[in-house]
């Protein structure tokens, strides 16, 4: 049985209520729209999968309405046309306007199943190959044959059956998303959008409009929530969210609904939300610092991630996963990692977890020589050579500035700005190397500094 909404757009009422008929008993959900004006409020309201629209209507035609969503860059969901005495010229406007496919009336039940399934796969098709790159960008997890990472596969196997709220709680670089992302592909909502929302990568100013988008006079844009309608919605670092933000979410999740900025009405929400973060959101919530409702709303199964140093043993499996990873993708040398190698890295703390692991596989592949690393490479990477004691926090330094009387989200913010600052003082005013020390993506970490007010420019040196 099939699943999924169709919006069906034709002035005739006895065409409307024959495909509404046939479609519901293939399972779909059938919104009708009469006219233009209809479908236009009926695409905003319902966010259909296709959109059967009929070529001849009065007032707006099809094509007209075709062509304004196109030129408005909202042709998001597949079009398919329906027509009783249609041209060729006609079809081929439609196409070139962006429509999925042409269907004749009278309609015929096996093409309109056919192309309807067809052009959702499609949909689904296009989102994938959107998201590969992001994809392949990531770990390959979960790996490792540790009691740990055995139980916590389990886990995931047991929670893919389910469509409840998740929680993933687990350091800095120990694989959430990936997590996420291995858990959406083995649930039912695998035909379905995973979308990522990283608050601390957006903008203050714009994070209210991003995630719940907005509409105006000039049409439509869809906030990240309403992006994984039918699928999964992964909340990374959600304590990032401040008050307000917590609030609306809270009552979005809720009442799986919610309202655009300048929408008159709701969007019904039909989606999965797994959560993740690496602070202590219990804590939070007793200090007042993240809301109790939204923690419930989220937290229904928690999951713990384990850090990399407890569970040492699949340290090797990782170094060959990353090394296989990255000559195929990268085209890479492929190299080996001895014995001994494995064992020094396996004692490692790895303070940034796999991502540290991944990225120091991704160096030693680039920057070493010969078949197999060296325990001499590995300590020049891991910067074990000749380490240079810790400065002093100067008075007049940033860091010295902190005001301990603060509330937790101001102190925070004040210490990410005297931390940035004074590694953005050791990398010599390079962005670039910054990145590295950090362990940010530039682009996160740019967005970071601006809405910590830290002017990059001024120092002269951004690469």
């Amino acid at each position: 049985m099939a699943s999924g909404r169709i919006l069906v757009v034709d002035d005739e009422p006895d065409i409307r209520t024959t495909v509404k008929e046939i479609l519901e008993d293939e399972g779909y959900q059938v919104a009708l729209a009469a006219s233009a004006a209809a479908a236009r409020e009926a695409r905003t309201q319902s966010r259909p999968d296709v959109i059967l629209l009929d070529i001849w209507m009065p007032e707006t035609d099809g094509i007209s309405l075709l062509r304004e969503w196109a030129q408005a860059g909202a042709l998001t969901t597949p079009v398919i046309m329906m027509s009783g005495h249609g041209t060729v010229e006609t079809a081929v406007e439609a196409t070139r306007l962006g429509a999925y496919d042409f269907v004749e009336k009278p309609i015929s039940l096996a093409k309109l199943l056919l192309t309807i399934d067809r052009a959702r796969e499609a949909s689904r098709l296009k989102r994938e190959n959107e998201g590969l790159r992001e994809q392949l960008a990531l770990p390959l997890e979960p790996i490792g044959a540790s009691k740990a990472m055995v139980a916590l596969r389990a886990q995931l196997d047991k929670l893919a059956q389910h469509d409840t709220s998740i929680l993933i709680q687990g350091e800095a670089g120990t694989g959430k998303e990936s997590l996420a992302r291995w858990l959406h592909a083995r649930s039912q909502r695998q035909g379905g959008p995973f979308v990522a929302v990283a608050a601390g990568g957006i903008p203050r100013e714009h994070l209210a409009a991003a995630l719940f988008g907005s509409e105006d006079a000039n049409g439509v844009q869809p906030g990240l929530i309403e992006q994984a309608n039918g699928g999964t919605l992964f909340l990374d670092e959600v304590a990032e969210l401040d008050a307000e933000l917590q609030q609306r979410l809270s009552s979005v999740l809720e009442r799986r609904a919610l309202v655009r900025a300048g929408g008159a009405g709701s969007v019904a929400l039909d989606l999965r939300v797994v959560a993740a973060t690496a602070q202590n959101l219990e804590a939070q919530v007793k200090a007042g610092a993240f809301r109790e409702e939204l923690y419930y709303l989220i937290n229904v199964v928690p999951l713990a991630v384990p850090p990399l140093r407890r569970r040492g043993e699949d340290v090797p499996e990782l170094l060959r996963t990353f090394a296989d990873f990255f000559a195929h993708r990268d085209k890479l040398p492929y190299r080996v990692f001895p014995v001994a190698v494995q064992n020094r890295l396996r004692n490692h703390d790895w303070p940034g977890n796999v991502r540290e692991l991944r990225n120091l596989v991704q160096r030693l592949l680039i920057m070493g020589n010969g078949d197999e690393v060296t325990i001499e490479e590995v300590e020049a990477a891991l910067g074990k050579g000749v380490v240079a004691p810790p400065r002093p926090v100067a008075a007049d330094s940033p860091a010295a500035a902190i005001d301990f009387n603060l509330p937790l989200r101001e102190a925070r913010e004040q210490f990410e700005r005297a931390y940035l600052l004074r590694q953005l003082q050791d990398a010599g005013g390079s962005v670039g190397k910054l990145a590295k020390m950090v362990g940010m993506e530039r682009t996160h970490l740019y967005r970071k500094l601006r809405d910590l007010g830290v002017d990059v420019k001024s120092s002269g040196k951004e690469e």
